[in-house]
């Protein structure tokens, strides 16, 4: 039988629409499976401020009466404003290995990008930074994380055998977490912070850091992304999304923050361990277990992923980082994690990828953003 697309019309439709792409890897064993629920709250207008101003679409591919693939349609009007473009997005694209429908998915996602006056597309992308972007290229034998996207290795043969070319790719480093932490970043970290009179907050409190720093943190991540690859400015109600979404569950012993004598936030690294094994035994539902094995990822882990690392321009290539380590490192190797993962970094972004020298580190993977006139 041939393809037949489906827009998502329901709520019902919205859940198979999520479901495909947790069941479509449930014998993966590298795979994280997002949360039902998640994806849910992040899918639906009204939920998600993101789509107060993006306009979107998602369709839902059948053959023989099955579901076979999905994919959505995304505008980000401020982003194309920001970038003097006439982009659309395409994410949360899944499909079986057949190119009858990858194609029917492009077709149509295309389509709809056309009838809305764009003139590309590019993807896989999100509604902003805080989503999954870049379609996994290279390491598909290491174990993906809650950030990122996992994908089959035939994925990008189809995205390429329908014309899309590289647009930016994006590197992920393992790195080792010393046993014992280099007495000399100690040292360093001691310096920068009496020279430039910053210091490192005790963090006591979730609900310490969510009143007297969350949105410091986040004017800091809008001014220290501004010019990354695709990023738009948060809005207030879309700080207030994620600061409801994030700062619930991460662990206060594995995050950073250094302000100056004013109290302003000028550096930030947020790590929390690892949810990717939780999430495959929680098979994409929070209950009756999946909270479960979450909560048991917070306490005991071997690895611990990097999510959030961001510097000031003006502190920038000053050994602001060293503060940053001296606070996160020490205390990932006393809760005994091994390695930690970094999230995806734009390969033009040296400054980020140079901070991993002074230790083991091993580039694993490499993801992809694909882009086709239309």
């Amino acid at each position: 039988m041939s393809v037949s697309i489906r827009e998502v019309s329901s709520k019902k439709d919205l859940k198979e629409f999520i479901r495909f792409g947790i069941n479509l890897y449930k014998d993966c064993e590298f795979a994280a499976p997002p949360l039902l629920m998640d994806d849910l709250l992040n899918l639906t207008k009204g939920k998600n401020p993101a789509l107060d101003f993006c306009e979107t679409a998602y369709f839902i591919a059948y053959k023989d009466n099955k579901i076979v693939g999905r994919i959505a349609g995304i505008i980000n009007p401020v982003a194309n404003e920001t970038w003097k473009e006439k982009n659309a997005r395409f994410g949360w694209v899944d499909f079986i290995d057949d190119t009858e429908v990858s194609t029917a998915l492009f077709d149509t996602a295309i389509a709809w990008a056309q009838s809305k006056g764009m003139t590309s597309i590019h993807g896989p992308l999100g509604f902003t930074d805080f989503d999954h972007e870049g379609l996994l290229i290279e390491g598909y034998d290491k174990l993906g994380t809650l950030a990122t996207i996992y994908n089959y290795p035939y994925y990008p043969e189809h995205v390429e055998a329908y014309g899309f070319t590289k647009d930016i790719d994006y590197k992920e480093y393992l790195i080792t977490v010393p046993e014992v932490f280099p007495e000399k970043y100690f040292r360093i970290a001691d310096i920068v912070k009496q020279k430039y009179k910053l210091k490192s907050v005790e963090c006591k409190s979730r609900k310490q850091i969510v009143d007297n720093y969350a949105l410091k943190i986040f004017d800091l991540l809008n001014l220290c992304y501004k010019d990354l690859y695709g990023f738009t400015k948060l809005n207030e109600k879309q700080i207030a999304f994620y600061i409801k979404l994030y700062f619930s569950f991460f662990r206060l012993d594995t995050i950073s923050i250094v302000v100056d004598e004013n109290d302003d936030v000028v550096a930030l690294g947020i790590a929390m361990p690892s949810f990717t094994k939780a999430l495959q035994k929680a098979k994409g539902r929070i209950f009756p277990f999946g909270w479960y094995f979450m909560l048991s990822a917070l306490n005991k882990n071997d690895v611990v992923d990097l999510y959030l690392m961001a510097v000031h321009p003006d502190y920038q290539s000053k050994g602001v980082n060293s503060v940053m380590f001296a606070d996160i490192m020490p205390n990932s190797a006393k809760n005994g994690y091994k390695f930690a993962e970094s999230n995806p970094e734009l390969e033009t972004n040296t400054k980020m990828s140079s901070q991993w020298g002074s230790f083991e580190h091993v580039n694993h993977k490499r993801r992809r953003v694909y882009i086709k006139q239309i």
